[in-house]
């Protein structure tokens, strides 16, 4: 079941990002982030629960444009991934944003050899690589963004 999250999803979520390699820093700003949309902010988080969170999907509008998204972070706990979890989820999400008339969903992902299974991901659900910024996150590690229209005509 795909739902909006709630606040006493928050340790069940950090202990996701925890489970896919989050280091503490991490963490601790997804927390600040989650505390954040819990206060009213205008973010969309949606929770996979199967008898407790096992995936969560986050996305917040870009600023200074019209229509346009970006979906921050997503993750399934590896126990619960290949069972199509991300697709539901991200479908979720980009269903939410176009019944709100979002014209364009932007992800960001590392360039690594690592994320190639992420970027396999993003193209199983549609997305088409935008851009490419070498070296951004570290030396040899591209920031790799994603584009898909949520709207006819983007």
């Amino acid at each position: 079941m795909i739902r909006p999250t709630q606040s006493e999803d928050k340790p069940a979520i950090l202990a996701i990002a925890k489970a896919i390699g989050f280091q503490p820093d991490e963490i601790e700003t997804l927390g600040e982030m989650l505390a954040d949309h819990l206060n009213g902010n205008s973010e969309l988080w949606f929770t996979d629960d199967d008898q407790g969170p096992v995936g969560v999907a986050y996305c917040a509008p870009e600023r200074m444009t019209t229509g346009t998204w970006n979906l921050l972070f997503i993750a399934i706990h590896p126990d619960q991934q290949g069972q199509g979890r991300g697709t539901a989820l991200i479908h979720q999400v980009e269903q939410t944003l176009m019944a709100q008339g979002v014209r364009l969903l932007l992800v960001e992902t590392s360039g690594v050899p690592d994320f190639d299974p992420t970027r396999q991901f993003y193209r199983h659900c549609g997305y088409e690589e935008e851009a490419r910024i070498r070296e951004f996150y570290d030396a040899g590690d591209d920031k790799i963004v994603f584009r898909k229209a949520l709207q006819t005509g983007d």
